[in-house]
């Protein structure tokens, strides 16, 4: 829980009152810059993710060669330093054998004699993870995206307007691991959702509606909020260049899981026309959701508005959902739990029991053993 705070223009200071997400304090070689204001006065940045491959092999289906991704030169160069380091350990050994004596101390115990730590060791380490602090710059400093434009091309790079610390109601404007680990099944899987119709809850920034656009026919990205929709909609015009090539689409639309309705208001910014609905209903067969099991309340929202809508649709429907576990200690069970968890599996497993007459729910786990595409940490908890 943290709240970024401006004292210091260049160095990140917190408080205990907001939440931060890590994803975009480790996007690799990239500054973070403040592009704008949001309505209620949040530092808007705009980071660029690395995609693994190129979008056009991802629109002509052809198979993708396989890129090396940074954790796998780290491992390769510490294959290499352990093999020095066997070397080394060797070449003490033999050195140590003369005089096993000298590693005792006056009372006997073993002393430990530790080698001096190499700079190769030290670069190897510094391939794990290049950790990046965002930067606030002045409002109105376009030009300060000159270099890193140069630096990214269309076809592998995804750019992302987000915030870096919010109050709870607002994390949906920030970036959080388990989009990306459902857009990386999307990726890896693309076969499989090509030409499909796609509804996405609690869609945030649109990170993963944006991935999804790259190989669908059509994706409806939802959530509420007129200033989280505003931002979601900017990053589709904003990766608009990798849907190009498949011919995808994205309509940003409000749906609030506490409404039984869709809302249908003409007057609203980001309402749903009844062609639209009917489409929605008529044509999905996919709907997906990221990391939005944080709240008891709204994990049992987000189930009744998946009943709802399933419930209506024509055709049978497949719901990914993707989540990070997130363990906290609490002094009512005096333990670490990971209530939020616990309630979102309680909740499906009653809609995998849930007989009505009509609808049949199931479940099935989806290993985690995939590609990775997109440049993140990939933590044991998703």
């Amino acid at each position: 829980m943290a709240d970024l705070a401006e004292k210091e223009m260049d160095t990140p200071t917190f408080r205990s009152d907001t939440v931060l997400s890590d994803v975009h304090l480790h996007c690799p070689s990239k500054r973070h810059l403040m592009v704008r204001l949001n309505a209620v006065g949040q530092p808007v940045f705009l980071s660029y993710f690395k995609l693994l491959w190129s979008t056009e092999d991802l629109a002509s289906g052809k198979h993708v060669r396989e890129i090396t991704t940074g954790r796998e030169h780290q491992c390769r160069s510490g294959d290499e330093l352990c093999d020095k380091d066997r070397s080394n350990v060797k070449e003490e050994g033999e050195l140590n054998s003369e005089g096993v004596e000298a590693l005792l101390d006056d009372d006997g115990d073993l002393e430990v004699v530790r080698r001096p730590r190499r700079a190769s060791d030290l670069q190897a380490e510094d391939l794990l993870r290049d950790i990046v602090c965002p930067v606030i710059l002045m409002k109105g400093k376009e030009d300060a995206f000159e270099d890193e434009e140069q630096e990214c091309t269309c076809s592998d790079v995804v750019k992302i307007e987000h915030t870096m610390a919010t109050p709870l109601e607002d994390v949906g404007k920030q970036v959080w691991r388990a989009a990306f680990l459902l857009a990386d099944y999307i990726l890896f899987k693309r076969d499989t959702f090509r030409g499909c119709s796609v509804l996405e809850l609690g869609g945030g920034t649109g990170i993963t509606s944006i991935i999804m656009g790259t190989v669908a026919k059509r994706v409806y990205c939802t959530d509420v909020g007129e200033d989280l929709l505003a931002m979601c909609e900017q990053n589709v015009a904003l990766n608009k260049q990798l849907m190009e090539p498949g011919g995808g689409e994205i309509k940003v639309k409000e749906l609030d899981w506490l409404k039984d309705e869709f809302c249908t208001d003409p007057e609203a910014p980001y309402s749903w026309s009844e062609e639209e609905i009917a489409d929605l209903l008529d044509h999905c067969s996919v709907i997906m959701a990221a990391d939005v099991f944080y709240d008891d309340d709204l994990t049992d929202a987000l189930f009744r508005t998946l009943y709802r809508i399933t419930h209506n649709l024509r055709n049978s429907c497949t719901v990914y959902l993707a989540l990070e576990k997130r363990l906290n200690f609490t002094l009512r069970h005096m333990d670490i739990t990971c209530e939020a968890y616990s309630h979102f599996r309680n909740t499906l497993n009653d809609l995998e029991n849930l007989q009505d007459g009509k609808m049949k729910y199931t479940v099935e786990p989806i290993k985690l053993d995939f590609c990775q595409f997109l440049v993140y940490e990939r933590i044991e908890q998703l």
